[in-house]
């Protein structure tokens, strides 16, 4: 790993470590200010494919978070990105509410599968569909593999079951574009000119998060809250740099020691 840099950057997850759905975490908006107050640059990273860059920005200023759309990368962005790549027509998985992100893209006739969190899309007909164009040939992206989310009334099953369902019933291998992957978090990174070693993560997926920014030289903090469980930072190996209550408590750590 490269020797560590003053700090420039701070990535921040934003379901499950701001807001919990229309809820803020406790204290989050104040410490946001707080952190913006600093020299650091502050970008917001999601995996979240229920809803469109601009439904989920309206949702983030209803919380009462000043944040701008330049500052969010999303694995819906990078979904389209690499469907624009590959140039090629996507029976696309993801709630209704995620389409906007890919306007303008062609559906028809698909000879491809994009599957992100799609509650009500997830039936034998839909994924049976999906299956017979893998079997065909056609390539699976998955916008994420997460096992599961927090919601308002608990834990909720994530896309990388069914991810991982259509992959052992076609013997293939999904091409996974957002966290915990490595090209997201750099891709996140170059759009703010920031190497790895300069740039800290903040989030509540052990995993996702944390474990996949560590892998390309980031620092990582685990949250307790959101989707957090009791001993997650012992499923990554080396352990999250510093595991914590809350977003207010990172942020404290933040300013008290690396600035």
């Amino acid at each position: 790993m490269a020797a560590r840099r003053a700090l420039k950057a701070v990535l921040v997850d934003l379901n499950g470590t701001l807001h919990i759905e229309d809820a803020a975490v406790p204290g989050a908006q104040e410490a946001l200010k707080r952190l913006r107050g600093t020299s650091v640059m502050v970008r917001f990273v999601t995996n979240t494919t229920k809803e469109s860059k601009q439904d989920l920005l309206e949702r983030l200023k209803k919380l009462e978070f000043d944040i701008s759309e330049d500052e969010i990368f999303t694995s819906l962005t990078a979904a389209r990105n690499l469907v624009e790549q590959k140039e090629v027509r996507p029976l696309l998985l993801v709630d209704d509410r995620a389409l906007p992100d890919f306007k303008g893209i062609q559906t028809s006739d698909p000879n491809a599968v994009v599957i992100g969190l799609a509650p009500e899309h997830f039936h034998y007909q839909i994924l049976n569909q999906a299956f017979r164009l893998l079997l065909d040939g056609a390539p699976l992206i998955a916008i994420h593999k997460a096992r599961y989310y927090k919601r308002k009334d608990g834990l909720a099953l994530g896309p990388g079951p069914f991810v991982t369902a259509l992959e052992y019933a076609t013997d293939t291998k999904a091409t996974v574009v957002g966290k915990p992957e490595k090209t997201f978090f750099l891709e996140a990174l170059r759009g703010i000119g920031c190497e790895p070693e300069e740039a800290i993560m903040i989030g509540d997926d052990c995993r996702d998060d944390v474990g996949g920014a560590q892998k390309v030289g980031m620092l990582g903090i685990l949250v307790k809250t959101g989707k957090y469980r009791a001993a997650d930072e012992d499923k990554i190996n080396p352990p999250p740099y510093l595991t914590c209550e809350s977003f207010p408590h990172a942020v404290e750590h933040i300013v008290q020691h690396l600035l």
